[in-house]
């Protein structure tokens, strides 16, 4: 079965607080989504991170968005 989506996404502003390991976002549409983990020490790390430190200012988006 063939089918034809077509689509028109219109974003004016997207803040994503949190990405995790188990995290999907998407926009758009899609067959299928299989899950898949892998995990890769590149840095060659051997102890935890330091904890994040929440700043008390809002954020400015890194990527400003068209109006």
């Amino acid at each position: 079965m063939n089918i034809t989506v077509h689509q028109t996404i219109s974003i004016y502003m997207i803040k994503v607080s949190a990405i995790t390991n188990s995290s999907v976002l998407q926009i758009g549409s899609t067959g299928s989504v299989q899950a898949q983990s892998d995990i890769y020490n590149t840095g060659g790390f051997t102890q935890p991170a330091q904890e994040v430190v929440e700043s008390m200012s809002e954020a400015i988006p890194l990527v400003p968005l068209a109006p």
